[in-house]
């Protein structure tokens, strides 16, 4: 009979990983939105709006700066800066969670209160997270933290989410740029990519 343990995936060595931008816990993603924007820099800024050129020319662009990392987003197509600000970070947090790694506890690693309370409520879950749910961002995150420790391998991350691989990588692929870096993951690895 042969050994069970063969068809484990194997977890590569932190030196092995995928060079990224590793932060502390928690996962900026996962801060609460006003939390983030309080440590965010904001910048409005005079743009044209809608009416053509030269036409409605408003104050309502929102740039958004997050110094630890130095990632921005922006958002300049609505008349409301309010709403500029809005959309610039949910912007934002969706960049942190592909761009920034924090740590997983698949390397041992104790997660904060935050983070094991997220887990646990996406946990035996089917992961269908619509854009418009403000915990997307972070449970991407989470699931991209996992992964970068597996080498991309969702078989590896799906039981620890205790869902299935195609769940995870469905997920995963409704935002394109985390498709494109789970991809990246496992090219470095030597794996092939996932379609």
């Amino acid at each position: 009979m042969a050994d069970s343990s063969s068809h484990r995936p194997e977890i590569p060595d932190p030196d092995q990983r995928l060079p990224i931008v590793l932060v502390s816990n928690p996962h900026p993603a996962i801060l609460h939105p006003d939390r983030l924007l309080e440590i965010c820099g904001l910048r409005t800024q005079r743009r044209s709006g809608p009416g053509g050129q030269h036409r409605n020319k408003t104050s309502s662009g929102a740039f958004l700066h997050y110094p630890p990392t130095n990632t921005t987003a922006e958002a300049t197509e609505k008349r409301s800066q309010s709403d500029n600000r809005r959309i610039a970070l949910e912007r934002l947090r969706f960049r942190l969670a592909v761009e920034v790694r924090s740590p997983s506890p698949i390397d041992g690693h104790e997660i904060p209160s935050e983070e094991d309370k997220l887990r646990k409520q996406y946990q035996h879950q089917s992961l269908k997270i619509s854009d418009r749910n403000s915990d997307k961002p972070a449970v991407l995150a989470l699931l991209l933290n996992d992964l970068h420790v597996c080498g991309g391998q969702p078989s590896a991350v799906g039981p620890v989410w205790a869902t299935s691989t195609s769940a995870l990588v469905r997920l995963i692929k409704s935002h394109p740029s985390a498709f494109v870096f789970l991809n990246q993951i496992r090219e470095h690895h030597g794996r092939p990519p996932l379609r």
